[in-house]
């Protein structure tokens, strides 16, 4: 399938309410400090509206957005980016407490071995301690390694613990619309959240450091791209049964 007609299934899914999606507590993995508020923004301020906040996990440290950055260290950066996190979650009403940072090194999350099994079972841990029915992780297809190495790690915590799994996607919406994907027609639904759509631009706009602004002596340094925020920044999340 090509990636302009699998683009237009998924603006196509079927809306369905919170509870077809989120009918217990959900884990939410963010491969980066940013994923939670981009890909799942939304639905993180609607659990917490519905009084069942979720969990959120971020992934890897996100101190590769700026390596050659001088004024900003990866110590610095990373202390940085988890304040930006915390306030961005904090705006869609989500306590401090339910963001949990597993600090794994960003562009080298592992795909298998010690340290991706140490992972899985840290998350499966919690995913028990807190009650957690089903989890949210990128979509397979997102082109990055982060993305596919916290992917995997959604899948093998449904294997591990029978949780609902669900693929949030965020990269994968630039995919070229001429590109041949391995991916039949998908399966889902978009939850609406126009009510928290102006909640999840704030959250998004939080993260300050992937702008462009704060860290200014990087120029090579990452910024979220205006096509991504205008696809990701709508009034329905997608979400793919998986």
């Amino acid at each position: 399938m090509k990636a302009a007609c699998l683009h237009d299934a998924l603006r196509a899914l079927p809306v369905a309410p919170l509870s077809a999606v989120a009918g217990g507590t959900v884990m939410v993995l963010a491969p980066h400090p940013d994923d939670e508020s981009l890909g799942c923004g939304g639905l993180v301020a609607a659990c917490c509206a519905a009084g069942n906040p979720p969990l959120v996990v971020i992934v890897t440290d996100g101190t590769a957005s700026h390596p050659n950055s001088r004024a900003w260290p990866a110590a610095r950066l990373r202390m940085q980016r988890q304040r930006e996190a915390l306030d961005a979650t904090g705006s869609l009403g989500l306590p401090a407490g339910r963001v949990v940072f597993l600090d794994l090194p960003d562009a080298a999350a592992p795909h298998h071995g010690p340290d991706f099994d140490h992972a899985v079972a840290r998350l499966a841990a919690l995913a028990t301690d807190y009650g957690c029915t089903a989890v949210f992780a990128p979509w397979r297809l997102d082109p990055h390694c982060d993305h596919e190495a916290t992917w995997k790690m959604g899948m093998a915590l449904r294997q591990r613990c029978g949780l609902v799994l669900w693929a949030y996607p965020v990269w994968g919406w630039l995919i070229p619309a001429d590109r041949e994907l391995d991916h039949g027609p998908p399966v889902g639904l978009r939850l609406d959240i126009s009510r928290y759509r102006a909640a999840k631009a704030r959250a998004v706009g939080l993260h300050a450091s992937q702008y462009g602004g704060l860290i200014t002596d990087a120029p090579d340094g990452f910024s979220l791209p205006a096509e991504l925020l205008a696809v990701i920044i709508t009034d329905f999340e997608v979400f793919i049964r998986s």
